[in-house]
This record gives C-alpha cells, sequence and structure tokens, in this order.
C-alpha cells in the first residue's frame, strides 16, 4: 500500500497518515492494494481472497481508533450487502482469472460476522437511515443473529450448523450491543455480559474457557485461541474481569508478549493487540510490535488488519522501538 502524496511529518521523526492529522482532523484509512474498484477489500496486499470478517474487523478497529473509514467502509458495504445470502448469512469470497468475485467458502462463524456487519452499518447512521437497502440487510442480519441464541446458556452459537458457543465470537456480539441506549436493550446486553462470564469462566484455572466444546477443556493450550482469549475482553472493554483491566493487562504482557511478538514467524503478528497496548498506554509494547512485524507488511503474513493496526499506531505518533530495547 502506498499512501501516495499524503504522508507529511507531522513529529519529529514520526510519519503520520496525512496532514489533515496534523491539524486534529482524523487521518484516513488508506488501503491501496487491498481493494479494488467494486469495493471489496482483501484478507492481503494484492491477493485473490476477501473474507468479510477480517475487511470489517480492519474498518472498525481503525473507526474505533478515531481513523476516517468512510471511503471504504461505504464501497464495501455497497459491495457486500448483494451479496448477503437470504438467511442473512454472508460467504467467503475468490476472485477468479476473471477479475470476478464469488462465494468460494462459508464463513468460519455466522454470530460474530452478522454481529461486526450490523456495527459497520451503524458507523454510517445517515447512509444507513437514507438506504433502503442497508437498513433491509441491517433487520435480516438482526433476526438472523437472534436465530443463533442459546436460551438454556444466554449466548450465541456460531451458526445454525454449528451449535457450540465461542467465548471471543460472544464478545464482538456484546461489543454490538453494549451500545445500545434504551433501558430494555441496556438491560439486555447486560444479561448478555453475564451469561458470557458464566459460561467461559473457569474459576479453578482462573481462565476464560475458549469454546462451550467440553474437549477443549483437555486441548493443549495454544497462543491462538487460548491466549489471546484472554485479553480479547480488553478490547471491548468487557467489564466482567477478574481483576481491574490494568493488572489484567499487565499480567497478561508479562506472560505474553515475548510469544505475541514472534508470532509473524508463522502466522499473522497479531496487530490489533498493539492497538490494545496503545490503549492501555504501553507505547513500548506497541513500539516493539512495530520493530517486529513491519518487515513483514504486505507479505502473505500480514492481513488487512495488521495493516488498519500499522496505519493506528503511526497516526497515533507511535515508533518503532531501538534494537537496545528489551522486548521479552
Amino acid at each position: 500500500m502506498r499512501f501516495k502524496q499524503l504522508l507529511t511529518v507531522c513529529m519529529m521523526g514520526t510519519l503520520l497518515l496525512t496532514q489533515a492529522s496534523c491539524a486534529g482532523a482524523a487521518a484516513p484509512l488508506e488501503l491501496g492494494g487491498y481493494t479494488d474498484d467494486s469495493g471489496a477489500i482483501t484478507v492481503l496486499h494484492g491477493g485473490d481472497s476477501a473474507d468479510p470478517y477480517f475487511a470489517m474487523q480492519a474498518l472498525l478497529l481503525a473507526h474505533e481508533n478515531g481513523m476516517d473509514i468512510s471511503v471504504p467502509a461505504e464501497k464495501f458495504a455497497n459491495w457486500l450487502v448483494p451479496r448477503q445470502k437470504p438467511d442473512g448469512t454472508f460467504d467467503r469470497f475468490c476472485r477468479g482469472a476473471d477479475k470476478t468475485w464469488v462465494s468460494c467458502k462459508t464463513a468460519d462463524a455466522d454470530d460474530s460476522l452478522l454481529a461486526i456487519w450490523m456495527k459497520l452499518l451503524e458507523t454510517m447512521p445517515a447512509k444507513l437511515a437514507g438506504n433502503p437497502v442497508w437498513r433491509k440487510s441491517h433487520e435480516v442480519s438482526k433476526v438472523a443473529l437472534e436465530h443463533l441464541y442459546q436460551p438454556s446458556r444466554g449466548i450465541y452459537m456460531v451458526s445454525p450448523v454449528v451449535l457450540h458457543g465461542l467465548f471471543m465470537d460472544n464478545l464482538e456480539v456484546w461489543s454490538l450491543k453494549v451500545h445500545l441506549k434504551q433501558p430494555q436493550q441496556r438491560a439486555a446486553s447486560d444479561k448478555l455480559a453475564r451469561a458470557i462470564h458464566d459460561t467461559f469462566w473457569d474459576p479453578v484455572n482462573k481462565r476464560f474457557l475458549v469454546s462451550t466444546q467440553l474437549e477443549q477443556r483437555s486441548q493443549k493450550q495454544a497462543f491462538y485461541p487460548d491466549h489471546v482469549a484472554q485479553i480479547f475482553p480488553l478490547m471491548f472493554d468487557f467489564p466482567l474481569l477478574p481483576v481491574n483491566s490494568r493488572p489484567y493487562y499487565r499480567d497478561w504482557m508479562a506472560a505474553h508478549r515475548a510469544e505475541w511478538l514472534i508470532q509473524g514467524q508463522a502466522d499473522y503478528p497479531w496487530g490489533l493487540l498493539a492497538v490494545l497496548a496503545l490503549r492501555q498506554n504501553d507505547k513500548v509494547s506497541a513500539g516493539c510490535w512495530l520493530r517486529e512485524s513491519t518487515p513483514l507488511r504486505h507479505s502473505k503474513r500480514w492481513s488487512v488488519s495488521d495493516e488498519a493496526s500499522y496505519q493506528i499506531l503511526l497516526s497515533r505518533g507511535v515508533v518503532a522501538v531501538d534494537k537496545q530495547t528489551s522486548c521479552k
């Protein structure tokens, strides 16, 4: 991705994204190489796979951290809405030799995808109110999501055919509902938060379970999903943690920062955790991520979510730490 003529020096040694950001306006999220004229957003730079989840995760991450997503978000919404299936769910898409996009895989999880789709549309309230196609999609998505509600546990199932619940998916559903303003809606949000805690918190091992599947309790823990799941609540300011968020964050970083910073060697580098570090005023960890992960930029180990994370950090003046700084 190129920043074209928009880059300018706003702070000594720090490249910010636009002259507008120097004047206090929101820096625009630039997705050149990740999007095309149709509005599709690919997982990888110049890639031929478009997973709506990763596209919306990147857009929402940028929006929630002060960047202007209006141009790519509107184009993406107009691209995706006619591809919504009659049951309200979405597929993943592949670009063929003729450059057209076709459904090629089902979504990993319908519950989280439906929630973040509605959340994305709600970031554009005027356009949502004035666009009957968007409004219909929002309503169809709401109905589809509620069909995944499991009353016995009070949480959401992955899909109509995958009948277990996932901790991180339910946090994303809760993040949609927590912003509702009416007292009845807030009561429902609080009820879901309590159900998430009661379903997934393991009081014996003092950690959140990843899934309602019994077999996952005996599986060897890995960085993803197990360790990521423990810090994921902080992405949404989930209130039902065993301790206050500051010590909770510090304890996680003390235990897992070194492991996180080498993820790019075999997987994606998890840039959204660098954004979380910035939100926690931990610029050293964010700078460590820039130092270790920037060489991966636009490679096959760098997703559009990582690109959004990278631009967020730069727009906020974060710079890579020097070689002498320990990141272990």
